[in-house]
């Protein structure tokens, strides 16, 4: 149960002064569901406001406050032309104050002729005049006061303004209550740090405030730091069962290829962890195409050597099939018994499965969810092997390790390279296995980064791809066609190109039905499709070697990381892949240093370490929820700067008093339940 001294702060943020059915909206986009959720939602900025007595051209571009008298109005003749209201300063000087789709009854109350007012706003030099359009406040003289030097400016969306969360989150402040301080007091010293309320209400009043946010900064990281910790330990203090293979199973394995060095120094790793009572606990992680189902397989039979079950997670059914046909494939001729689940699974087929496991008939089981569900029995489960690891929660995690008789080894992967300081972030309780190497033949995809205007010449090309025998994937943000954002929609392109290239081309997205996606999909694997339209629905996992081709547009609009995971469905058979990357006009600096990065590079490490620079890690960690890292006061460059002390730190606290049970523990312990690490908290509860 969480401390008494928190409920204030995690009380629904209806319990703040003024919140009505006009602002639940607008706050839930926002996700500022509490009181919690408004005071950790910090201002990004903030206005600096200066006062004048006279109007000067050299402060344009300023926001400044100023005594101003309205001497006449020009009201637009028609609901799009502006309001102006022409004002003079106390040394006679003009200027015009607009305003866009306004009342214009509403403007004359609000700047009554000859009546002086309070004006603040930027000013901007318009031809040879000086206007301010939309003045942030117009005040009486006697409030003038209100309009302070400055203002913090807050993430908003659409029905709520940043004024409005400012007050909101002076609320939440009044509700934070003092906390007993978790920092190592000559940590705390050494850095200059305030207090954990000062900081937060310092932050809020001043966004300047670097030591406050550097502070708050640090306590996110550490609670989640302590809390990877805490899982750790608890996990290190578990006795599994030792799975020593024996060899008799990989030494018969037909491999495509001799693997690389990085995949036998894993294979070695992963041997020496299983082969051990401490149940395993390794990440391995590599770029795309790098090999990791390989290592993967050979985790599988080390557990089939040693007698005992193994069971490979997937995130989506397509993924679980690939799996599937991917094992019996390499598996084929061997004495190993391998089966599929997923929620599709139904009558005799998931009956015969789940006999199958109970008895232990089935050696290798891949599935969805639908593996760990209630009514799924193993006889002897050793091995847990989870893909695409940022897909899933530490819950589920549990809910499959649940299934074994004793905690059994885990090995989880992910195909979306990971800096360090993400790693430590996410990551912290288990080893690391990178592949940094690639298998023999893999040629690197060649990326071009084309201006949409030249559409119909790429449409030209992927002509001739398609009658070369190739076939191509054609990537779109959504899903249809938007009012409000001029994207190009798959239902759209699909139809379009439809058009021109008739049934060869197929439409993917993810409000399609399982069966209906899967039946597109196995249409493109076998060669029926040539085209297929899409979403980022592709963006994990689907493996169609013949496809050498893949146009994204708007390719601008995506991150990093997931454009390289997306450029990665192709160049996965012999040949020369490409990517074409369609941009949008009028890039900014920094979209087309990301975009020649794309072009320059196909070094996932090197691209995810600069999307963690430029977006932050919000993508690759997990939930609140599931008791992942979710990272809301800590930006990356804080965590780059501050997660090594944090990770000491904590290995500090927890080897000293692991039960959180001295002055400082306790003080630890609160932090962990204000920055919502589940995982920590259930293990200190049952401890």
């Amino acid at each position: 149960m969480r401390p008494d001294i928190l409920n204030p702060l995690f009380a629904e943020v209806t319990a703040l002064k003024g919140i009505g059915p006009g602002l639940a909206k607008p706050l839930e986009r926002l996700g500022l569901a509490r009181a919690v959720d408004v005071a950790f939602h910090l201002p990004t900025g903030f206005i600096d406001r200066v006062e004048r007595d006279e109007l000067m051209a050299a402060d344009a571009g300023r926001v400044i406050a100023i005594q101003l008298t309205p001497v006449n109005y020009k009201m637009g003749g028609s609901a799009r032309a502006p309001a102006r209201v022409h004002a003079i300063d106390v040394h006679g000087n003009y200027v015009s104050l607009v305003y866009f789709g306004g009342n214009s009854g509403w403007v004359k109350k609000l700047l009554p002729l000859n009546e002086p007012r309070w004006v603040s706003g930027r000013l901007e030099q318009y031809g040879q005049d000086l206007q301010i359009v939309h003045p942030d406040y117009v005040l009486p003289l006697d409030q003038k006061d209100e309009a302070g030097g400055r203002e913090a400016i807050y993430p908003c969306s659409e029905g709520i303004t940043s004024r409005r969360i400012a007050a909101l989150a002076a609320q939440a402040i009044e509700r934070a209550p003092e906390l007993p301080e978790w920092i190592e007091p000559s940590l705390k010293a050494q850095k200059g740090w305030p207090g954990w309320r000062e900081a937060l209400a310092a932050i809020h009043a001043d966004p300047s405030e670097a030591k406050a946010r550097e502070r708050l900064a640090y306590d996110e990281i550490f609670a989640n730091q302590l809390a990877l910790m805490l899982v750790r330990g608890e996990a290190r203090a578990k006795r599994g069962s030792p799975l020593a293979g024996d060899g008799r199973l990989r030494d018969r394995l037909q491999l495509p290829y001799t693997p690389t060095g990085a995949q036998s120094r894993t294979i070695r790793e992963i041997e020496g962890d299983m082969a051990q009572s401490q149940p395993m606990l390794r990440l391995l992680q590599g770029d795309v195409g790098s090999g990791k189902t390989l290592v993967a397989t050979m985790a599988l039979l080390i557990a089939a050597e040693a007698g005992a079950q193994g069971a490979m997670l997937a995130p989506t059914e397509i993924l679980a099939r690939q799996h599937f046909e991917t094992l019996m494939r390499m598996l084929s001729g061997l004495d190993v018994r391998v089966a599929i689940l997923t929620g599709r699974d139904k009558g005799k087929a998931r009956e015969a499965t789940l006999m199958g496991l109970a008895d232990g008939s089935i050696d290798i089981l891949v599935g969805t969810h639908a593996i760990f569900q209630e009514g799924v029995r193993y006889k002897d489960l050793g091995l847990v092997v989870v893909d695409e690891q940022h897909r899933f929660g530490v819950a589920e995690r549990l809910m499959l390790q649940s299934k074994a008789q004793v905690p059994p080894h885990l090995l989880v992967m992910t195909a979306t390279p990971i800096p360090r300081t993400l790693q430590l972030a996410t990551h912290g309780e288990m080893d690391v296995s990178r592949l940094d190497e690639m298998p023999p033949g893999r040629e690197p995809i060649e990326t071009s980064v084309i201006s949409e205007d030249r559409l119909a010449e790429i449409v030209e090309a992927l002509g001739r791809h398609l009658g070369s025998g190739k076939q191509a994937y054609w990537v779109c943000p959504l899903v249809e066609e938007s009012e409000k954002v001029d994207l190009a929609a798959a239902e759209q392109r699909a139809a379009e190109l439809q058009m021109r290239f008739g049934d060869k081309v197929g439409l993917v997205h993810g409000r399609m039905k399982g069966p209906e996606k899967d039946a597109v999909m196995a249409r493109f694997a076998s060669g029926a499709i040539g085209v297929l339209v899409a979403t980022t629905v592709i963006e994990v996992g689907v493996d169609v070697p013949n496809a050498t081709l893949i146009v994204i547009e708007h390719a601008d609009r995506f991150g990093l990381a997931q454009l390289h995971q997306l450029r990665g469905r192709v160049g996965r058979g012999g040949g020369k892949s490409h990517c074409v990357l369609l941009r949008g006009a009028g890039l900014s600096e920094t979209s087309r240093a990301r975009l020649a990065l794309m072009r320059d590079t196909n070094d996932g490490f090197l691209i995810a370490e600069r999307d963690l620079e430029l977006r932050g890690g919000g993508e690759l960690l997990g939930t609140r929820q599931s008791g992942e890292a979710q990272f809301r006061l800590a930006t990356p460059e804080m965590m780059q700067m501050l997660m090594v002390a944090a990770n000491a730190d904590a290995r500090l606290l927890v080897d000293q008093d692991r039960g959180l049970k001295t002055v400082r523990g306790e003080a630890a312990r609160t932090a962990l339940y204000l920055f919502e690490r589940d995982a920590a908290v259930a293990l200190l509860r049952a401890g």
